[in-house]
């Protein structure tokens, strides 16, 4: 269930838009750009690191379906190595 600051009139009608966060650790470069930009604050950085030594971000345990499709991620990540898809609902 989702939780609204304020509701809109015609809800029923209002589609939200859902997103699903594609990772590629072996790109990142550890910026945490994605994380600090997301709006739904859905990343975090990980514990484990990619080859080149560099701790990646990963989803939060139980946020996996709160990504709304904004794609920030994608478009502050300098090393192309996230991205979001829409998910049909």
């Amino acid at each position: 269930m989702r939780v609204f600051a304020r509701t809109p009139i015609n809800i029923a009608e209002v589609k939200l838009p859902l997103g699903e966060v594609y990772l590629i650790p072996e790109r990142c470069k550890g910026c945490n750009l994605c994380i600090h930009f997301c709006p739904k604050q859905v990343l975090e950085e990980s514990t484990g690191t990619n080859a080149k030594g560099y701790h990646y971000p990963e989803i939060i345990s139980g946020r996996e379906e709160d990504c709304v499709n904004c794609e920030f991620c994608t478009m502050v990540c300098p090393e192309f190595a996230i991205y979001t898809l829409e998910v049909e609902q």
